[in-house]
């Protein structure tokens, strides 16, 4: 690996962290790419290289991972779209959809007590959402 490429993926971290931390606000590819010091395309083909998604589905994928949380506790599913950042409920009833399998309101109504005995941070591996995983998990069966 080049200088280079280390320095790229430091810029791309610094991106992701963005992403990992202001998930609720208003993130676009080109605020994205201005924290990692890159052109908006070029960012969206470098991040899908480094992290096998594109910018814009990994933020969904972090708000969708805490609407899960959210809806686990028992937030009304209108208030955890809002609460994530997502300004649609159909848009976010569809997301969720596709990357569990199941409506927003479906998964808050059922029982939950094998997540809430984990750890957090087992909890956090087991239920996130990854279509990367369900590809994977499709093509082996």
């Amino acid at each position: 690996m080049t200088p280079q490429d280390l320095a790229n993926l430091a810029h791309l971290r610094r991106a992701r962290d963005l992403i990992d931390r202001e998930y609720a606000r208003p993130l676009d590819v080109p605020t994205m790419a201005d924290r990692a010091l890159m052109s908006p395309a070029h960012f969206s083909r470098q991040f899908k290289a480094a992290y096998g998604e594109t910018p814009y589905s990994y933020l969904m994928t972090r708000r969708i991972e805490r609407a899960m949380a959210l809806l686990r506790q028992g937030m009304s599913v209108t208030d955890a779209c809002m609460a994530v950042g997502c300004t649609s409920v159909g848009s976010f009833s569809t997301r969720f959809s596709e990357l569990t399998g199941e409506t927003p309101s479906a998964y808050r109504g059922r029982e939950h007590h094998a997540v809430t005995a984990m750890p957090a941070c087992v909890a956090k591996v087991h239920t996130r959402p990854s279509r990367i995983r369900d590809t994977v998990r499709a093509s082996a069966a």
